[in-house]
């Protein structure tokens, strides 16, 4: 047999370490949270508030960054911290959701799962405490991707899910400023209209999940959905490109197809991610829309483009510190 030259075999060995080397790198997992968007200003935020908003975010980072860690899938992640927000009256979901035009919360949720591309969502909840869970319920134990309303709850009830009395989910902000919102019309363009929750997760197995969940925009009219349970508008996860969470003006979200068009653009183009999730902000924004998004790609790469004044954010990823993140200029 001819012997290799050394060369040859110098190289061959420097090939083979890398290879090495390249197997023993831990692969990338994480997971990227907002807590909605909007005008979210220091001036306006006192020390305490934003200790509050802080330490929630932290503890919620730190919760599905857990999961991860020991080995826990992205969907788990993502409904678990979803949870703990949509329990918070931080934020305009589950508790602390604003209130329709008749004084009552709806809230939306949606989740979708980059591995198979199923996805579940509900629109319209009362009564179920974790809309995110019920999301979840009608991907994994029904044929459909969407429920609304009375059956969706009925479904809720089947599957075991705790129910409450609407009014668990009205705080004392929520409905003083529901009552300044009656008084005067102008009060509700004025209005503080972020909130919405959401969260995106990449765990060891490469799979990408994404979630959202929201009681919606103050004032809203009966029946009205926004973004928030609509796949491809307010959610989108592919584990050939990315998963998406957007928060702000459903209306243009849904017009534009935001997640599912940060996604396209990724895989059609081949955009990077901070590109795909500019670029079509930039469209919800040409439009006269206002919001975010939370991006997490197959690689780890984190993005999180808004054009509003704040939006409450942050990630953790693997080999790096959490971040958290509030107003525009961090």
């Amino acid at each position: 047999m001819r012997t290799l030259p050394k060369s040859a075999k110098i190289f061959l060995f420097v090939l083979i370490l890398t290879s090495i080397n390249l197997i023993a790198q831990e692969k990338k997992f994480g997971i990227v949270i907002h807590g909605g968007a909007g005008r979210i200003v220091k001036e306006n935020m006192s020390a305490e508030r934003e200790a509050e908003y802080s330490n929630k975010l932290k503890e919620v980072l730190e919760t599905g960054y857990k999961i991860l860690a020991e080995g826990g899938s992205a969907l788990d992640a993502v409904e678990a911290v979803i949870k703990l927000m949509e329990d918070s009256p931080l934020f305009n979901a589950g508790k602390g959701a604003v209130l329709t035009e008749k004084g009552v919360a709806e809230l939306d949720a949606s989740i979708m799962d980059g591995k198979t591309l199923s996805a579940g969502a509900v629109a319209g909840i009362k009564h179920v405490k974790s809309p995110i869970t019920l999301a979840r319920l009608v991907m994994e134990k029904s044929p459909h991707v969407m429920m609304i309303s009375a059956g969706a709850e009925e479904f809720a009830k089947q599957n075991g899910l705790e129910m409450v009395d609407n009014e668990y989910f009205i705080t004392k902000e929520r409905w003083e400023s529901y009552q300044r919102a009656l008084q005067r019309e102008e009060e509700r363009k004025k209005t503080e209209k972020h909130g919405t929750v959401g969260a995106v997760a990449l765990d060891k197995e490469g799979n990408i999940a994404a979630g959202t969940s929201t009681g919606g925009m103050m004032m809203k009219k009966f029946g009205r959905v926004g973004d928030a349970p609509i796949i491809g508008a307010g959610t989108y996860a592919n584990n050939k490109t990315c998963g998406v969470s957007a928060t702000g003006s459903g209306e243009y979200f849904i017009r534009i197809g935001v997640a599912k068009d940060i996604s396209s653009l990724i895989e059609y183009k081949g955009m990077s991610l901070k590109n795909a999730s500019e670029e079509v902000i930039k469209k919800v924004g040409d439009l006269g829309g206002n919001g975010g998004v939370i991006c997490l790609d197959k690689f780890g790469n984190v993005a999180m483009p808004f054009n509003t004044e704040g939006m409450y954010r942050g990630y953790y990823i693997n080999g790096e510190k959490p971040v958290i993140k509030m107003y525009k200029d961090e």
